[in-house]
């Protein structure tokens, strides 16, 4: 019995073993969400979603491009670009909080980065409206610029005013989603 546990006991060790060194050696791609968090500063946790272009945008660190990346590279990026902010180097932890599906779907992707009640990618039906996109993820979170949204299309963006798609002034609620279209909601400013 005792060769029969110490037997499992090493193929469960290796198992882990290859899937610790798979998460090592994994290269961050499009799609892909990442948990992150600032020991110094609980403000900055957050989970994000890789856009279509491989970038990350973070406060305090900007624009940071992430695909192609081990989670270790990204890490020390961070804590590098965040060190100015801080007395000495922050802790810096980033972790794989979820893969880029796979496949072709039947539906289309969009993805959602911001102040989204849900971000990341959200799939739906094509001719899905932006309003209607906007329902299905939830709306906004009480801390949402909705005047400042915008919709990036490839190189295209286009700027959005929720407020004025509400009040019937605008009629971008009407526009169609396309594959890989990428809503971007910012946080709203102090007195905004």
């Amino acid at each position: 019995m005792s060769r029969f546990i110490t037997f499992w006991g090493s193929v469960v060790t290796l198992i882990l073993l290859s899937t610790v060194t798979f998460a090592q050696d994994y290269r961050v791609q499009p799609g892909d969400t990442l948990r992150i968090e600032v020991a110094e500063d609980a403000n900055l946790n957050r989970v994000v979603l890789v856009a279509p272009d491989g970038h990350v945008s973070l406060p305090s660190a900007g624009n940071l491009r992430v695909s192609g990346l081990t989670i270790t590279q990204i890490q020390a990026n961070l804590r590098s670009r965040l060190a100015s902010s801080f007395v000495s180097p922050p802790n810096v932890y980033v972790g794989l909080d979820g893969l880029a599906p796979e496949g072709d779907d039947p539906v289309i992707a969009i993805f959602v980065v911001g102040e989204g009640t849900s971000v990341g990618r959200i799939e739906m039906k094509p001719g899905t409206t932006l309003l209607q996109a906007i329902a299905q993820f939830g709306g906004f979170t009480n801390f949402a610029a909705v005047k400042r949204v915008q919709l990036r299309r490839g190189t295209d963006v286009y700027s959005i005013n929720y407020a004025e798609i509400l009040d019937g002034s605008s009629q971008n609620g009407a526009l169609r989603l396309h594959e890989g279209d990428v809503i971007i909601i910012p946080q709203r400013k102090l007195f905004e």
